[in-house]
């Protein structure tokens, strides 16, 4: 199941049904089944907290991803069930929006799906990675149909 929380923030999600198609989409396409998945929408402040206090890292950031998938590393491949906490600072996706001349919902989108990527097994840790998980936001981002 997808759920979608606001955490001390006004913000009003659009497309609730078609996001959650398309994010269950994305995850069976990755070869995954979908457990239960929270996306929590917050402010820089609350996202800041939160690396503080579980990352040990001290600054804002657009999206932390938990994995509470009910696997151990060995367990976790093609297949599996993935759940997850993904928090996503509406804050910094606006900002960001800005920065790279964008929509908020093609950011909010991208960030989103990001989330998922990271579950499902994609990393940007190296430049190669980055390239890899750019491709593959595009890719996910081309699968979403919102039709206004």
């Amino acid at each position: 199941m997808i759920t979608f929380i606001n955490k001390k923030i006004d913000f009003k999600l659009l497309h609730k049904r078609i996001l959650t198609k398309w994010i269950k989409s994305v995850i069976l396409s990755n070869n995954y089944t979908v457990g239960d998945i929270n996306y929590i929408f917050t402010s820089d402040w609350e996202i800041l907290k939160i690396n503080k206090q579980f990352l040990n890292h001290d600054y804002f950031t657009d999206i932390i991803t938990f994995d509470t998938s009910d696997y151990d590393d060995s367990s976790h491949s093609s297949g599996s069930g993935i759940s997850a906490d993904i928090f996503i600072s509406i804050d910094t996706v606006k900002a960001n929006a800005q920065e790279y001349a964008v929509s908020f919902e093609e950011e909010l989108h991208r960030v989103m799906i990001h989330g998922i990527l990271h579950l499902v097994g994609y990393d940007d840790l190296s430049e190669s990675d980055k390239l890899t998980m750019r491709s593959q936001e595009a890719t996910a981002l081309n699968m979403l149909v919102i039709n206004e």
